[in-house]
C-alpha cells in the first residue's frame, strides 16, 4: 500500500495548506513548540522526542530540521497519513501505527529510554476525557524528570469569553488567507479519488468504523487541561503562546532548574 514520492509530496503540500484554515498562525505555533523542545533538550546529543497524532509528519519534520540529532518517534492511527509521512518525511522520524490511549499503545512505541519531550498539535482533543487523563498519566511515566509535554491546540478559555476568542482567531485566519484554501472534508474527498491512495483510504475507513469515528470529548478549556495534567503528575503547567483560543500549553515533570545540566549525553 505504498505511494510514490511524487504523490506523497503533492498530498502533503495540500495537507499543509488545508490545515492553515484551522490552526491560527500554524507555522508560528510549530515554531514555538520547537523553541520549547530546543530549550529543554539543550546540551543533549540525542534527545528522544515523541510526536502524538503526527499525521503526515508536519511537526516531526520541523523538529528534525531544528534538532537534527534528535530521535523522533511519530505515532498515529491513520494509515494514509502515516504512509504520506513515511514517504515524504522519511528521515524525520520513526513512524508508529498505533491508537493513542488504547491498550498496548505504549508498547507499540518501542521506547528504550525515557522521553525528553512529548509534543502534539491539534490531535489530543480527539480523545474523550477519561482516555485523555489516562494518556497524560502514561506520558508522565514516560518522561524523564524535567521533561515536558508540549501541546498546541484550541483551548477555549474558562468563563464566558470563548465566543470572543474563537472570533478573534477566525478573523486572524481570514486576514492571513487560510480561508482561501480547501477545507478538511474537500482534502479527504479528493484523496479518496486518487487511485494510488485507494487501498490506504479503504483501510482508513475500516479503522474509523471499528473505532466509532474520531470524535472525542470536544475542546476542553485550558484550565480543565491543567487540572488533568496536575492529576497525572505534572508539576507545572503554563501557556507559552496564545492567539484567540489557539495556544501552546507546556506541562513539566518536576523542576526545570538545571535541565540542560542534568540531561543525558
Amino acid at each position: 500500500m505504498g505511494v510514490s514520492m511524487g504523490t506523497a509530496r503533492a498530498w502533503v503540500e495540500r495537507w499543509e495548506r488545508q490545515q492553515e484554515r484551522y490552526a491560527v498562525d500554524r507555522e508560528e505555533r510549530f515554531t514555538v513548540i520547537t523553541d520549547v523542545v530546543e530549550h529543554v533538550t539543550a546540551g543533549l546529543s540525542r534527545p528522544l522526542l515523541l510526536d502524538l497524532g503526527c499525521g503526515p509528519g508536519s511537526l516531526a519534520a520541523r523538529l528534525a530540521d531544528r534538532l537534527p540529532g534528535a530521535e523522533i518517534v511519530a505515532a498515529d492511527m491513520d494509515p494514509l497519513l502515516l504512509e504520506l509521512g513515511r514517504t515524504h518525511h522519511a528521515n524525520a522520524a520513526r513512524y508508529v501505527d498505533t491508537v493513542i490511549g488504547e491498550e498496548g499503545w505504549i508498547d507499540a512505541l518501542g521506547l528504550e529510554r525515557p522521553l525528553d519531550a512529548a509534543v502534539s498539535t491539534t490531535a489530543l482533543h480527539y480523545l474523550p476525557e477519561p482516555v485523555l487523563l489516562r494518556t497524560y498519566h502514561r506520558l508522565a511515566a514516560l518522561l524523564r524528570p524535567s521533561g515536558v509535554l508540549v501541546n498546541g491546540d484550541h483551548f477555549p478559555p474558562d468563563g464566558p469569553c470563548s465566543g470572543i476568542t474563537a472570533y478573534v482567531g477566525r478573523r486572524r485566519a481570514e486576514r492571513t488567507g487560510g480561508h482561501t484554501h480547501e477545507d478538511w472534508r474537500s482534502w479527504w474527498d479528493a484523496a479518496a479519488r486518487d487511485p494510488e491512495l485507494a487501498d490506504l483510504f479503504d483501510e482508513r475507513q475500516r479503522r474509523r468504523s471499528a473505532h466509532g469515528g474520531t470524535g472525542g470529548g470536544g475542546h476542553l478549556t485550558m484550565g480543565h487541561h491543567a487540572e488533568l495534567l496536575h492529576q497525572a503528575g505534572f508539576s507545572h503547567v503554563t501557556p507559552v503562546w496564545q492567539f484567540g483560543d489557539s495556544a501552546v500549553l507546556v506541562a513539566v515533570m518536576g523542576d526545570m532548574h538545571g535541565t540542560a545540566a542534568v540531561g543525558r549525553p
